[in-house]
């Protein structure tokens, strides 16, 4: 009994130990819970970019770019989604934009055909802007000038601004084009430029225009005005009475010339997108827009221009010395210049 007793109390704080074990328990595992819970929350709001070290993930979200156009692969190259420095896209922001530009020489036609494609909703043809010759004075203001066209910062009557899908400009190959053609192709090549060949097959006609152009710049026939293209059939009759006198003793080399210049400025851009035109074909075939508007991708549309020719009718009516011409061109490569409508 004495010894049963004593062990009672013994026993008794014994078995109370195992009751407070539990509790113990309880907060290690609780405290070993919330550890995880926090390291794991860390690692969570690092991947979701909250910390400032993920910070560029931010910058994805907002400049999300536009979507690609169910296009060839050949062809994204070509497409582009320019941000102006000048105004806001805004809704058009997405919608893409193919850059041209028209190599051409002066009258072969291309007044009219730029005010053509001018005639379209979507396209934008922003002139001769080389014939000032600060622009093309070297190969970095020539990039800085196509730069700004491009970027839709280049602001003329042309402009469509927003919502344009095609933008370019009207180049003749005497400005600046030839000269540094090696630099201007890797240009065109690196932006996705697209090259618009415009060219007289009759080289004759060209000629007389040019020569009775040059006459009227400094006679003014027009109320004292110069006008090198005209609006109405009354100033195309105007301009048109003034018949040229033409050098038979250089015609043949300039022919040859202009010529071998059309001839090297294919060659030269052949490895670029390119389209070829004579003046002629798109007068007498109108489909011929319709194979540019395809080009440049954009909807086809019934295009009309205000311009009116000026030189109509058989070239004997256009030269004074037009017995000399002829008896110069008979019997060489160009004596088919001679006839009304001129064919290869």
């Amino acid at each position: 009994m004495g010894d049963e007793h004593s062990l009672s109390p013994k026993d008794s704080f014994v078995f109370k130990l195992p009751k407070k074990s539990p509790l113990v328990l309880r907060m290690v595992v609780l405290s070993f819970v919330m550890v995880c819970a926090v390291y794991i929350c860390s690692i969570c709001l690092k991947q979701i970019g909250v910390v400032p070290s993920a910070g560029f993930l931010n910058v994805e979200v907002f400049e999300r770019p536009c979507p690609e156009p169910n296009i060839e692969p050949w062809d994204i190259p070509y497409v582009h989604y320019p941000k102006p420095k000048t105004y806001s896209r805004e809704e058009c922001s997405c919608n893409p934009v193919r850059y041209f530009a028209i190599l051409s020489m002066q009258r072969s036609g291309s007044g009219w055909f730029e005010t053509l494609l001018n005639n379209h909703t979507n396209i934008s043809s922003n002139g001769e802007i080389f014939s000032v010759k600060d622009r093309r004075a070297n190969v970095s203001t020539i990039f800085e000038t196509l730069d700004k066209v491009y970027n839709l910062d280049w602001l003329s009557s042309a402009s469509k601004n927003e919502c344009t899908s095609a933008v370019g400009l009207k180049w003749m190959l005497n400005q600046g084009l030839m000269k540094h053609h090696e630099e201007i192709v890797e240009y065109f090549k690196t932006r996705g430029v697209s090259a618009i060949f415009l060219f007289r097959r009759n080289l004759l006609r060209r000629m007389i225009s040019v020569l009775a152009n040059s006459y009227d710049r400094d006679a003014k026939l027009l109320n004292g005005t110069h006008k090198s293209h005209t609006h109405s059939p009354k100033e195309a009759e105007i301009l048109a009475r003034y018949k040229p006198v033409i050098n038979t003793t250089l015609l043949i080399g300039d022919l040859k010339k202009v010529q071998e210049m059309t001839t090297n400025a294919l060659s030269y851009f052949n490895t670029t997108r390119h389209i070829f035109l004579y003046y002629e074909d798109v007068v007498k075939n109108r489909t011929r827009l319709d194979d540019v508007q395809e080009f440049l991708k954009v909807p086809k549309l019934c295009l009309k221009s205000r311009q009116v020719k000026i030189h109509h009718g058989p070239l004997s009516q256009h030269v004074q010395n037009w017995n000399e011409v002829q008896t110069t061109l008979k019997g060489t490569d160009y004596e088919n210049f001679l006839l009304e409508d001129y064919r290869k």
